[in-house]
């Protein structure tokens, strides 16, 4: 009897998977040691970091605000990055979501045209676009509005051609079964039922954008992170502690923003 019931009882892995398990643990583990003893790390440095940052909010304190009507204008200007860049991307996104989707594509050749636009914007990360396009239009806004809006193309595409991909058919075959022209099926058919998810992504990526235009700043591209990059360079961290504070505030402006521009529109 005892050993009937010891044979059915439950356990959440076989003795195969726990090996399996086990194995694959280790095999993460040995991953990281080895990854760790590949890269320089100087530990003395890091049991000294609690010491040096104390000492480095130390000298932040308290900030200095003799600059400040610089750091809302430069602010106003960051604003205005992921604003102007946003908007252009999201428009120039929608073409691109388009003949992403497997739904709505022409053929198999703009197919791969707009997924190769959407992986080649998103595999270069924000600061080496706005590297790049420092180095073609100069130090500036410019440079840094088309960085954020080449960065943007990819996310606002892939989740747009997501979403048309994710339609009902039901009102395109309708419409299509009375006559109507492409254009007709994308407007009344398609175009409603992806608006709600055009409006979050829009807004969600303007939020994002936000975010990243403070630091396009640190390789040239305009922004507050010019004069951060510049407080940096001369040792002034109480300067450096307000432009932080500034940052903070911009961005909790911001997300409290998004989230009730969500609600208004979704």
């Amino acid at each position: 009897m005892n050993d009937s019931v010891a044979e059915r009882v439950w356990t959440r892995y076989s003795s195969r998977q726990r090996w399996w398990r086990f194995a694959g643990l280790m095999l993460v583990a040995m991953a990281v040691a080895w990854s760790l003893g590949t890269i320089d790390i100087i530990w003395p440095w890091v049991w000294d970091a609690p010491a040096q940052i104390g000492d480095l909010f130390g000298r932040m304190v308290p900030p200095d605000v003799s600059q400040l009507g610089t750091i809302v204008r430069v602010l106003i200007e960051t604003l205005n990055i992921a604003t102007i860049a946003t908007f252009f991307a999201v428009f120039l996104s929608l073409p691109v979501a388009y003949i992403s989707a497997q739904n709505t594509t022409p053929n198999r050749a703009t197919l791969w045209l707009g997924r190769f636009i959407l992986v080649s914007s998103r595999s270069v990360n924000t600061l080496i676009w706005a590297l790049l396009f420092v180095a073609i239009f100069g130090p500036g806004v410019l440079a840094g509005i088309v960085a954020i809006m080449f960065r943007s193309l990819g996310f606002l595409g892939k989740l747009m051609g997501e979403a048309i991909e994710e339609i009902d058919r039901r009102p395109v075959e309708a419409l299509e079964a009375t006559g109507a022209s492409r254009a007709k099926v994308i407007l009344y058919a398609i175009v409603p039922q992806v608006v709600p998810t055009f409006f979050a992504v829009s807004i969600l990526r303007w939020d994002i954008n936000l975010r990243e235009s403070t630091v396009l700043g640190l390789v040239g591209a305009g922004g507050i992170g010019v004069i951060l990059q510049g407080a940096i360079d001369t040792l002034d961290w109480r300067t450096v502690a307000t432009i932080l504070l500034a940052i903070l505030v911009l961005v909790i402006a911001g997300e409290a923003l998004a989230a009730w521009l969500r609600r208004k529109v979704i």
